[in-house]
């Protein structure tokens, strides 16, 4: 099993909720990245700009690379390329029993974002990083 380092990788953004008009509102967020869950990516919304109020999402760290190039994802979450009049972005949708939103994020931010991650951990190389009898004891204390 490989050696996760203890870093993380944090990037505070703005995000645009867009609205069934296509306006749009800006939102602070952050995309988070930890080695000792390789293969999950971690966006959390400050809707406020504090932490008090923050709402977060996790999901599969490829299916956010593989949206940066094609339409990605059923059910909850989906990720699809998307140009905007403010330049190339990516739409993430997240739907859940009590609503759906639509935001979209900044290309760049995603791709600088998925460089950082793979810096950490290389794409292909998370079972490498998973600790099967910590992940097993965390299941079984959640129940």
């Amino acid at each position: 099993m490989g050696t996760a380092r203890s870093t993380t990788v944090d990037i505070d953004t703005t995000m645009r909720l867009v609205a069934p008009d296509f306006a749009t509102v800006s939102v602070r967020a952050s995309l988070r990245y930890e080695p000792d869950d390789p293969y999950a990516v971690h966006v959390m919304f400050h809707p406020d700009g504090s932490s008090s109020d923050q709402v977060s999402w996790s999901f599969s760290r490829e299916l956010l690379a593989c949206g940066l190039d094609e339409p990605t994802g059923i059910g909850d979450v989906r990720v699809w390329p998307w140009t905007t009049p403010r330049g190339d972005s990516v739409a993430l949708a997240l739907s859940s029993p009590d609503g759906n939103a639509l935001f979209e994020v900044s290309r760049s931010v995603v791709q600088r974002f998925l460089r950082r991650s793979y810096s950490l951990v290389q794409r292909g190389r998370e079972s490498s990083y998973v600790n099967v009898d910590q992940t097993v004891a965390r299941l079984l204390t959640d129940c």
